[in-house]
């Protein structure tokens, strides 16, 4: 029987990177920060907190997906990994800044 890749792990966290509280999605696992979209690479798989990298992971592009709104690419600034993370622009607990995800949609930063 195949082990289910994504785990949930929807907890709280000051991001890195801009400082501020990041506040739990309440339904998925948050893994990026809403104001600045950064993330850290410590998944290996959705959740799993398994790769020893922990790199910040910055926003290089986000792309338009019809099912899933937004999918944001990020580069690992330590290992050079590209990931990609579903957007939460729609949720109801502190959303993604949509101003910067059409930034990024457009290669305006």
């Amino acid at each position: 029987m195949e082990e289910k890749r994504f785990r949930k792990n929807d907890s709280g966290f000051i991001c890195k990177n801009y400082g501020r509280e990041v506040l739990p999605l309440g339904y998925t696992s948050r893994n990026h920060c809403p104001f600045c979209l950064c993330s850290l690479h410590v998944d290996v798989n959705p959740g799993d907190r398994a790769n020893t990298c922990g790199g910040i992971l910055r926003p290089v592009r986000a792309l338009p997906d019809p099912k899933r709104g937004y999918v944001i690419i990020h580069r690992c600034e330590r290992c050079g990994a590209e990931v990609r993370n579903k957007a939460a622009h729609e949720a109801k607990v502190q959303p993604d800044d949509t101003d910067l995800l059409i930034k990024l949609t457009a290669g305006a930063i």
